[in-house]
């Protein structure tokens, strides 16, 4: 395997030259404390960035192994890393100058949803943390500028790496916090199982967004309160007792007027198969992960259909008198204007 400074003595031998000569850099390169692999180089400074990851060693990260010892947790630690690297790689997003896409430093942006992902991830066996991000190499037009890229490889991304990916200079309490929310969730999970409900709504729950394309909260959201006959109460190992609405498995019906929550709880239960991040509001609407969302197509006109499987369990019994050979559905289309 080939050193840092057989990286650096590279860059700068193609200094000035065209653009397809980045493609010699292609390869790994050990750094003092991760490996650098550049997996893809662009074919210009304008086309998709270059693909770059850096793999970390188990014993040099020193992640505690209860911190990833099971797949949830080490979701939301997988998750958690992610972020705070964003994070810092955002402050030099563009620092390298250039053409196109040169400087772009960039990494998959999480939203409210803790979810798995190739970003980040953590061998469960040794801790061994794998990293993949992009990054465009820098140019002026299609003529190599090596000594930006020495900036970010050098400079720029060792800072970047070191203040996210190794434990005793990450932010533990944070990174304790992510955990103990994470086994909450779990917990509620398996609750929910256990008491064959559907889905659980804990009281204090912001569910309206911010608007009709964002996933933040709304600010000065009215919180969520459970009707009391439908309110159960779970213990939770770090937050303690917590209470909410239990939806048990079966027929639900939910119904109110117009603006009253309808869509918005739905929707909070919809995206409740995933965990979702501290402050998100939603951090306790979890719903059996094995939950779909099934909707009728607007504007759809049907008759002559048997649908006598949806509702052939009604206590008369009348529909499986009365019930209609099943026929293709028919569309009503609508005129043209």
């Amino acid at each position: 395997m080939k050193s840092a400074q057989d990286l650096r003595k590279l860059l700068n031998e193609i200094h000035r030259k065209s653009y397809p000569a980045y493609k010699g850099t292609k390869g790994s390169y050990r750094f003092a404390d991760y490996i650098l692999q550049i997996d893809h180089v662009q074919g210009d400074p304008f086309a998709s960035p270059s693909k770059v990851s850096v793999a970390i060693d188990g014993q040099l990260a020193r992640f505690p192994k209860q911190l990833f010892d099971k797949k949830y947790k080490r979701i939301a630690l997988q998750d958690y890393l992610t972020r705070v690297f964003y994070q810092k790689i955002e402050r030099f997003n563009f620092k390298a100058k250039g053409s196109g896409k040169s400087g772009l430093l960039s990494v998959s942006r999480c939203g409210q949803e803790i979810l798995e992902r190739t970003a980040c991830t953590i061998d469960p066996a040794n801790g061994n943390v794998l990293v993949r991000m992009e990054v465009g190499f820098p140019a002026n037009g299609r003529t190599i500028n090596s000594g930006e890229l020495i900036k970010i490889f050098f400079e720029f991304l060792p800072e970047c790496v070191k203040e996210s990916f190794f434990y005793p200079c990450a932010d533990q309490k944070k990174i304790e916090q992510t955990i103990f929310l994470a086994e909450d969730q779990q917990v509620i999970r398996e609750e929910i199982l256990k008491r064959n409900l559907s889905a659980f709504v804990a009281n204090g729950s912001i569910l309206p967004r911010e608007s009709g394309i964002s996933s933040r909260p709304m600010k000065n959201g009215v919180p969520f309160r459970s009707p009391k006959e439908m309110e159960v109460e779970i213990e939770l190992p770090h937050r303690g007792k917590i209470t909410g609405m239990g939806i048990p498995c079966g027929i639900t019906l939910i119904v109110g007027g117009g603006y009253h929550g309808k869509s918005t709880l739905l929707n909070a239960l919809e995206v409740g198969v995933y965990n979702h991040i501290a402050g998100d509001g939603r951090e306790y609407v979890i719903s059996d992960d094995t939950a779909v969302k099934l909707r009728a197509e607007d504007g759809r006109s049907i008759k002559k259909t048997d649908i006598s499987m949806f509702i052939n369990n009604l206590p008369n019994k009348k529909i499986q008198r009365h019930s209609i050979p099943k026929m293709q559905v028919e569309v009503l289309r609508r005129r043209q204007m």
